[in-house]
């Protein structure tokens, strides 16, 4: 069972997630009831900053993690307030919004000043499942080394200048966070991350799209060459632009001289190859 603060101000929202993070199995490897079914998770929620802070200053036990609305009845610093609260009293507990500001300002500010550890927009496909391995992404990397929970521990990819933190899916090039290259303010979008990550694990084997369509469990039918195509070009310039930030060689004059993510063959295969 897992304990989850949530501030939202809009019903319909609260309506729409409510049951689902209150049924979610944020830990696959907890022991089921004696019924056979996962305890249920404890959601509770907040509509106004106000009363989630008054709540926070008079609670005696810390929830599990946080999520917070940004913008909450046309106040932009709302759930920012609530994040101060919140660490102020317990500077470890992970916290995430879920907003529908994404890619804008307020985003950019949850992350640098907030210590954020993710920003969630509402209007996405899939939304429910992407909240629920998201929430379980950022338990994991809040939990302490050795602690003897059922989640496990957060793990590190590492190949050259490249890390991948397996947990929550963050990819760093120089130590340098890999963000959407035609939105400096976003994230890489989880494709992406997670087509790196079997790339560098697959390493130096390449993978051709319907190996790539099976790790995914991606229909066939949906996910062609031309897709796998457009990810890998979303990948290389995101790398490109972060190395860039940190003044590195271009990574896309590595990929033209055979290193970083490289053309295999003939029949649209891709290699990670290690600068």
């Amino acid at each position: 069972m897992v304990r989850i603060l949530w501030v939202e101000d809009q019903t319909h929202w609260v309506n729409k997630f409510k049951s689902v993070l209150e049924h979610a199995d944020f830990s696959s490897a907890k022991p089921a009831s004696a019924t056979g079914s996962i305890a249920k998770n404890e959601v509770e929620v907040f509509k106004f900053s106000e009363s989630a802070r008054m709540h926070i200053s008079q609670a005696q036990q810390a929830p599990d993690i946080a999520i917070l609305d940004a913008n909450m009845n046309g106040n932009d610093q709302a759930g920012f307030s609530v994040s101060r609260a919140l660490h102020k009293k317990w500077p470890q507990l992970p916290v995430i919004y879920l907003s529908e500001h994404s890619g804008t300002g307020i985003e950019q500010q949850a992350f640098e000043e907030t210590g954020a550890q993710d920003f969630i927009a509402k209007h996405q496909q899939n939304i429910e499942a992407v909240l629920c391995w998201r929430i379980k992404a950022a338990l994991k990397k809040s939990m302490p080394i050795g602690a003897s929970n059922s989640l496990e521990n957060t793990e590190t990819l590492i190949n050259g200048a490249l890390s991948i933190d397996t947990v929550t899916w963050n990819v760093y090039w120089h130590g340098e966070r890999l963000m959407n290259p035609t939105n400096a303010r976003r994230p890489l979008p989880p494709t992406p991350r997670k087509i790196l990550r079997f790339l560098v694990e697959a390493s130096p084997s390449p993978l051709t799209t319907l190996q790539i369509v099976e790790k995914l469990d991606a229909d066939p039918e949906r996910f062609s060459d031309a897709n796998y195509r457009q990810h890998i070009r979303t990948l290389r310039l995101s790398i490109d632009q972060a190395g860039q930030r940190k003044q590195q060689e271009s990574f896309l004059d590595l990929c033209k001289a055979g290193k970083g993510i490289t053309t295999f063959g003939d029949d649209g295969a891709y290699c990670w190859v290690k600068e």
